[in-house]
């Protein structure tokens, strides 16, 4: 059965060291009364072109481990004039150039269509594996705008949104709208359908 606390709130361990993924998880998972904790651990991350992939793999991997249920999520930005990059790549993108980069690579290109992709991974140490994908489509900004968010938010307008990036809305905002917000809400729904977490 499902771990639970005294409030009877489900709880699940997401596998992840970034408290910004611990916080959307939480807000977007809250209307479902799941509780989020971040678990710690060793996450193999194997080279692919595949997001779910990369996601199902590491939390198989996490969940054999720790010998319970986790959760993994990998997200990436596609941008359509670079023909999908930095997409499962967009960590070590971010790290190594960062937004200036990406924009830079960008410099003259008026068609800056991009969509954020997010696979959230459900794994028990049985070997079984569930994935939820959220997509959210907008353009990239000309300038990084706003303080909020993390990694590529500042250059990211979704097509659903007001114009903002997401890195100048709440995080209540973003998650409304996100790649992941929208992930963590049909796992969330899936996991309340469902009943049992064997």
């Amino acid at each position: 059965m499902y771990l639970k606390d005294e409030s009877d709130r489900i709880i699940v361990n997401l596998v992840t060291g970034n408290p910004h993924k611990v916080k959307e998880a939480s807000i977007s998972l809250r209307e479902f009364n799941i509780e989020v904790r971040m678990l710690k651990v060793r996450k193999v991350e194997i080279q692919s072109d595949n997001l779910a992939n990369i996601a199902s793999f590491a939390a198989l991997e996490a969940a054999k481990e720790v010998g319970m249920p986790v959760v993994v999520e990998d997200a990436g930005l596609f941008i359509e004039a670079l023909n999908g990059f930095p997409g499962p790549y967009s960590s070590y993108v971010y790290k190594t150039i960062g937004v200036q980069g990406i924009l830079k690579l960008l410099d003259g290109i008026n068609q800056r269509n991009a969509y954020f992709l997010s696979v959230v991974a459900y794994a028990t140490p049985q070997g079984r594996c569930f994935t939820f994908e959220g997509r959210v489509y907008g353009v990239i900004s000309k300038e990084p705008r706003g303080s909020g968010g993390f990694g590529f938010d500042p250059i990211f307008i979704p097509n659903e949104g007001d114009g903002r990036t997401f890195a100048e809305m709440t995080t209540e905002e973003k998650c409304a709208l996100s790649h992941r917000g929208k992930a963590f809400r049909k796992f969330g729904a899936w996991l309340v359908r469902r009943g049992v977490t064997r």
